[in-house]
């Protein structure tokens, strides 16, 4: 299955144990993900300010996502999808042509709202396990 992961999944995995860390680990085991420059900077920025890791933690975030993520070329959206415009940049990757996701995960209720947005699953972290399992047939 193609995934784009939200900046708050990858950040909460990265940065702290728990759901979203085994989220990402299943992800990177079992699916490809997609990312793209807007959410490489975002991702450090956030590790930076907010939860100011040191820059060695910051460089081995940005190259574990460029060594496993599928690197896309997002274009801005023709429209606004989002009423957060801020969170437009996540649907941009989504659907982007050359990656065309089946399932966004986030935390961000401007984005959960869209669910389902132009064919994308827009899901919780919690609710990815039940489409993963069918996607695996375990289901």
């Amino acid at each position: 299955m193609r995934v784009v992961l939200d900046t708050n999944v990858i950040v909460a995995a990265l940065a702290t144990r728990g759901a979203c860390a085994e989220l990402f680990a299943r992800v990177l085991a079992a699916h490809e993900y997609g990312v793209d420059a807007n959410l490489h900077a975002e991702v450090e920025r956030v590790l930076r300010v907010k939860f100011r890791l040191p820059e060695e933690r910051i460089r081995a975030a940005r190259d574990l996502l460029a060594s496993t993520g599928i690197a896309v070329e997002s274009v801005p959206l023709p429209e606004p999808g989002c009423r957060d415009p801020d969170d437009d940049r996540i649907l941009a990757l989504a659907l982007a042509l050359a990656f065309e996701a089946e399932v966004l995960v986030t935390g961000d209720d401007d984005l959960l709202v869209l669910h389902p947005w132009s064919g994308i699953s827009i899901l919780r972290p919690r609710d990815f396990w039940p489409m993963d399992r069918a996607a695996a047939g375990l289901g």
